[in-house]
């Protein structure tokens, strides 16, 4: 399998792609929700909300937290996530800026 070479798209294009990419599981989709719909810190929860092994939800953690959606703090012997919410602004502006641009409609296809 060849590189990616993503140093050939601008900082903004990858930006937009890994966002993209932590937005392509369901699960990160339901851990980022559940997150969202707390408006809080949550500590161990997830396995029993999500359904999902401990070391599966922990992999999904990381990768969100890498991203930045994100954050977690250490509390006793456990992390308690949440969502970092300057990053999930910068995330929806990114992406609105994406998604919003306007199409020509000259009918070519």
């Amino acid at each position: 399998m060849g590189l990616s070479k993503t140093e050939i798209f601008t900082d903004k294009q990858n930006q937009i792609a890994q966002y993209a990419k932590v937005f392509g599981h369901p699960a990160r989709v339901a851990i980022l929700q559940y997150l969202y719909k707390l408006n809080a810190c949550v500590c161990g929860d997830l396995v029993d909300e999500i359904g999902l092994a401990q070391p599966t939800i922990s992999q999904h953690l990381k990768e969100l937290k890498q991203l930045g959606l994100i954050k977690g703090n250490v509390e006793g012997t456990s992390v308690c996530y949440c969502i970092d919410a300057d990053n999930w602004k910068r995330m929806k502006e990114v992406m609105s800026e994406f998604l919003n641009q306007d199409l020509n409609q000259n009918d070519c296809c």
